[in-house]
């Protein structure tokens, strides 16, 4: 288990103040660390693209902190939607549902729908509690890089692109949030994640179908999200120490994995 990292009181407070003056603020989940703006702030939102260097038309994740402050946010709730929200949520599940009146265009890349989560890690909850709305946010990366899974990843690469960052530690899962979309009719997986296909039709008691990404764009599904740039060497058992030793002397930064 990953030792989760609980922010202080005081900056908890100051981020969402960030928020609130239209800032960016850096916050962990249990998927990948976010990059966070006020979502009814059209030109906080704005400035998440810039600092990414995100094309407009790539929708964002709306986190909020319970299914119970969905009103507003999304038009209707679908049975499907409510069921999954209940057994997911907190938890690296999306719903894909109609955009409500608090959401705007600039959160979705211009689509009447929207991209809805309960992150599941306290420091994002108390953020989310604090701040008293909603949080859009992508990974805190440069557009097309690996998503961070700690906070000192996200300041390597954004560094003072960003307003604030809360430090949450190593993040759980390391891989984004399943997304499905629940806008109505069968429901359907438009981006695997953390919880799997088998998990989500053991709770519908039904197969999911296979919807096209053409249909409802969805984000992180750039090829490079999920390609680090590293360069991966098989030894034999006995040679590993000597080989990491090699390579490190060659100012080389390495990890070892077992097979």
């Amino acid at each position: 288990m990953i030792a989760r990292v609980m922010a202080r009181t005081s900056d908890i407070e100051k981020a969402a103040g960030v928020l609130r003056a239209g800032g960016l603020v850096v916050f962990p989940t249990e998927t990948v660390y976010g990059l966070g703006a006020n979502a009814e702030d059209p030109d906080a939102v704005a400035r998440i693209f810039q600092v990414k260097g995100r094309p407009p038309s790539h929708p964002l994740i709306v986190h909020i902190g319970g299914a119970e402050h969905l009103g507003g946010w999304v038009e209707e709730v679908p049975a499907t939607a409510r069921l999954l929200a209940e057994r997911f949520w907190p938890g690296p599940l999306t719903l894909v549902l109609r955009r409500g009146r608090r959401v705007p265009l600039e959160a979705t890349g211009g689509l009447e729908t929207v991209a809805v989560r309960v992150p599941d890690h306290p420091v994002a909850l108390a953020l989310l509690s604090a701040f008293g709305g909603g949080v859009a946010a992508p990974s805190a990366n440069r557009f097309g890089s690996v998503s961070p899974t700690m906070a000192d990843h996200v300041r390597a690469e954004l560094g003072d692109a960003v307003d604030f960052v809360l430090d949450g530690g190593p993040c759980e899962v390391g891989v984004e949030s399943t997304i499905v979309d629940a806008t109505g009719g069968a429901p359907g997986v438009l981006r695997p994640g953390g919880v799997t296909r088998e998990d989500l039709e053991a709770v519908l008691g039904c197969p999911l179908a296979v919807h096209s990404t053409s249909r409802v764009r969805v984000p992180g599904q750039h090829r490079s999200h999920y390609a680090p740039r590293a360069r991966v060497v098989l030894v034999e058992p006995e040679k590993v120490v000597a080989e990491a030793e090699l390579s490190q002397g060659r100012c080389h930064v390495v990890g070892c994995v077992g097979v």
